[in-house]
């Protein structure tokens, strides 16, 4: 996609995504790794994750001493960029090259701005992963799939925006975990869960036990991955309720994936829908009303009305 033209709903069919998102992936787990290092922990993982920006994908204010620092992966011009409150600021390219080059050169310019920062260089949940000083194969960055991307993300987040509104109950804010590279949004019904079995590579257990120490409804948008040749819509509930994965759900493109034990929406049957949004919509309440039917949420007293804009419902 140019980047003089600009679509609401940018048509992702075309462009070979893999490479690319497989590159900024590994790079976003750098930068998340630095914010897990020096931020203290918050309930569920919330304070090691990505958020949306302006311009691509920022870690927000991460503390410093008596200051404070942001890393932003700007795709609108190609480069990672480290600010801090001090108004010092050092970039870093975004182009065809390894993880160790970038990694290296991220921390030179933390050490730059005075930042000495230790992380565990090993990435999390992805199979055949090196540490980052290590992976000095050379990876594919093409920055117009990468904003391409990103503005399916944007609008993505827009729509789970208004989804999010219309639950009262703990909420999670609207993030991007970068274990999975998945945007993000999960309701809980307020009860305790089983521990959860963990599992997951190369992140300790004690991390999804305490993730998913509560019952969760939880739907995102990721760049898809083995079962899910492309990008996706998921929804999952932990614990799974009886009679989940039978339940009816709409729009018709969605289905119940047996291997990932999860509700997908392929990112092509919104985009082509003459109503992406309430397209998109549809599938987040109705798969989570399949999570929180058959397990008796309190959804009476969880739920609410649309949030307007500008003053409370």
């Amino acid at each position: 996609m140019s980047r003089s033209k600009r679509t609401a709903w940018p048509d992702l069919s075309s462009l070979d995504l893999g490479p690319t998102l497989t590159t900024l992936h590994l790079w976003s787990q750098v930068a998340g790794k630095i914010r897990l290092a020096l931020t203290p922990w918050t309930n569920q993982s919330w304070q090691v994750t990505l958020y949306l920006s302006t311009r691509g994908l920022t870690t927000g204010l991460i503390p410093w001493g008596d200051r404070a620092f942001e890393f932003e992966f700007d795709l609108l011009d190609d480069r990672a960029v480290i600010r801090d409150t001090d108004g010092n600021a050092e970039t870093i390219e975004l182009m065809p090259r390894s993880v160790a080059s970038f990694y290296k050169e991220v921390l030179a310019a933390l050490k730059r701005l005075g930042i000495e920062v230790h992380i565990d260089a090993m990435p999390c949940e992805i199979e055949g992963a090196v540490p980052f000083h290590k992976d000095k194969m050379k990876r594919a960055y093409d920055g117009d799939v990468a904003l391409a991307y990103w503005r399916a993300l944007l609008q993505a987040q827009r729509v789970m925006y208004v989804f999010r509104t219309r639950f009262k109950g703990k909420c999670s804010p609207i993030h991007l975990f970068w274990g999975a590279f998945d945007l993000a949004v999960t309701r809980f019904s307020g009860r305790s869960a089983p521990p959860h079995p963990g599992g997951a590579i190369n992140m300790p257990d004690e991390v999804a036990r305490e993730a998913y120490c509560e019952e969760v409804s939880s739907a995102g948008f990721w760049p898809g991955g083995g079962p899910a040749p492309g990008p996706a819509f998921y929804s999952y509930a932990y614990t799974s309720p009886g009679g989940f994965s039978q339940y009816k759900v709409s729009p018709e493109a969605a289905y119940y994936d047996t291997t990932l034990g999860e509700f997908l929406l392929p990112y092509n049957a919104v985009q082509a829908a003459d109503d992406p949004d309430e397209t998109l919509l549809s599938f987040l309440q109705t798969t989570y009303e399949a999570a929180a039917n058959p397990a008796k949420w309190d959804r009476e007293r969880l739920e609410g009305p649309t949030g307007p804009i500008g003053h409370p419902p």
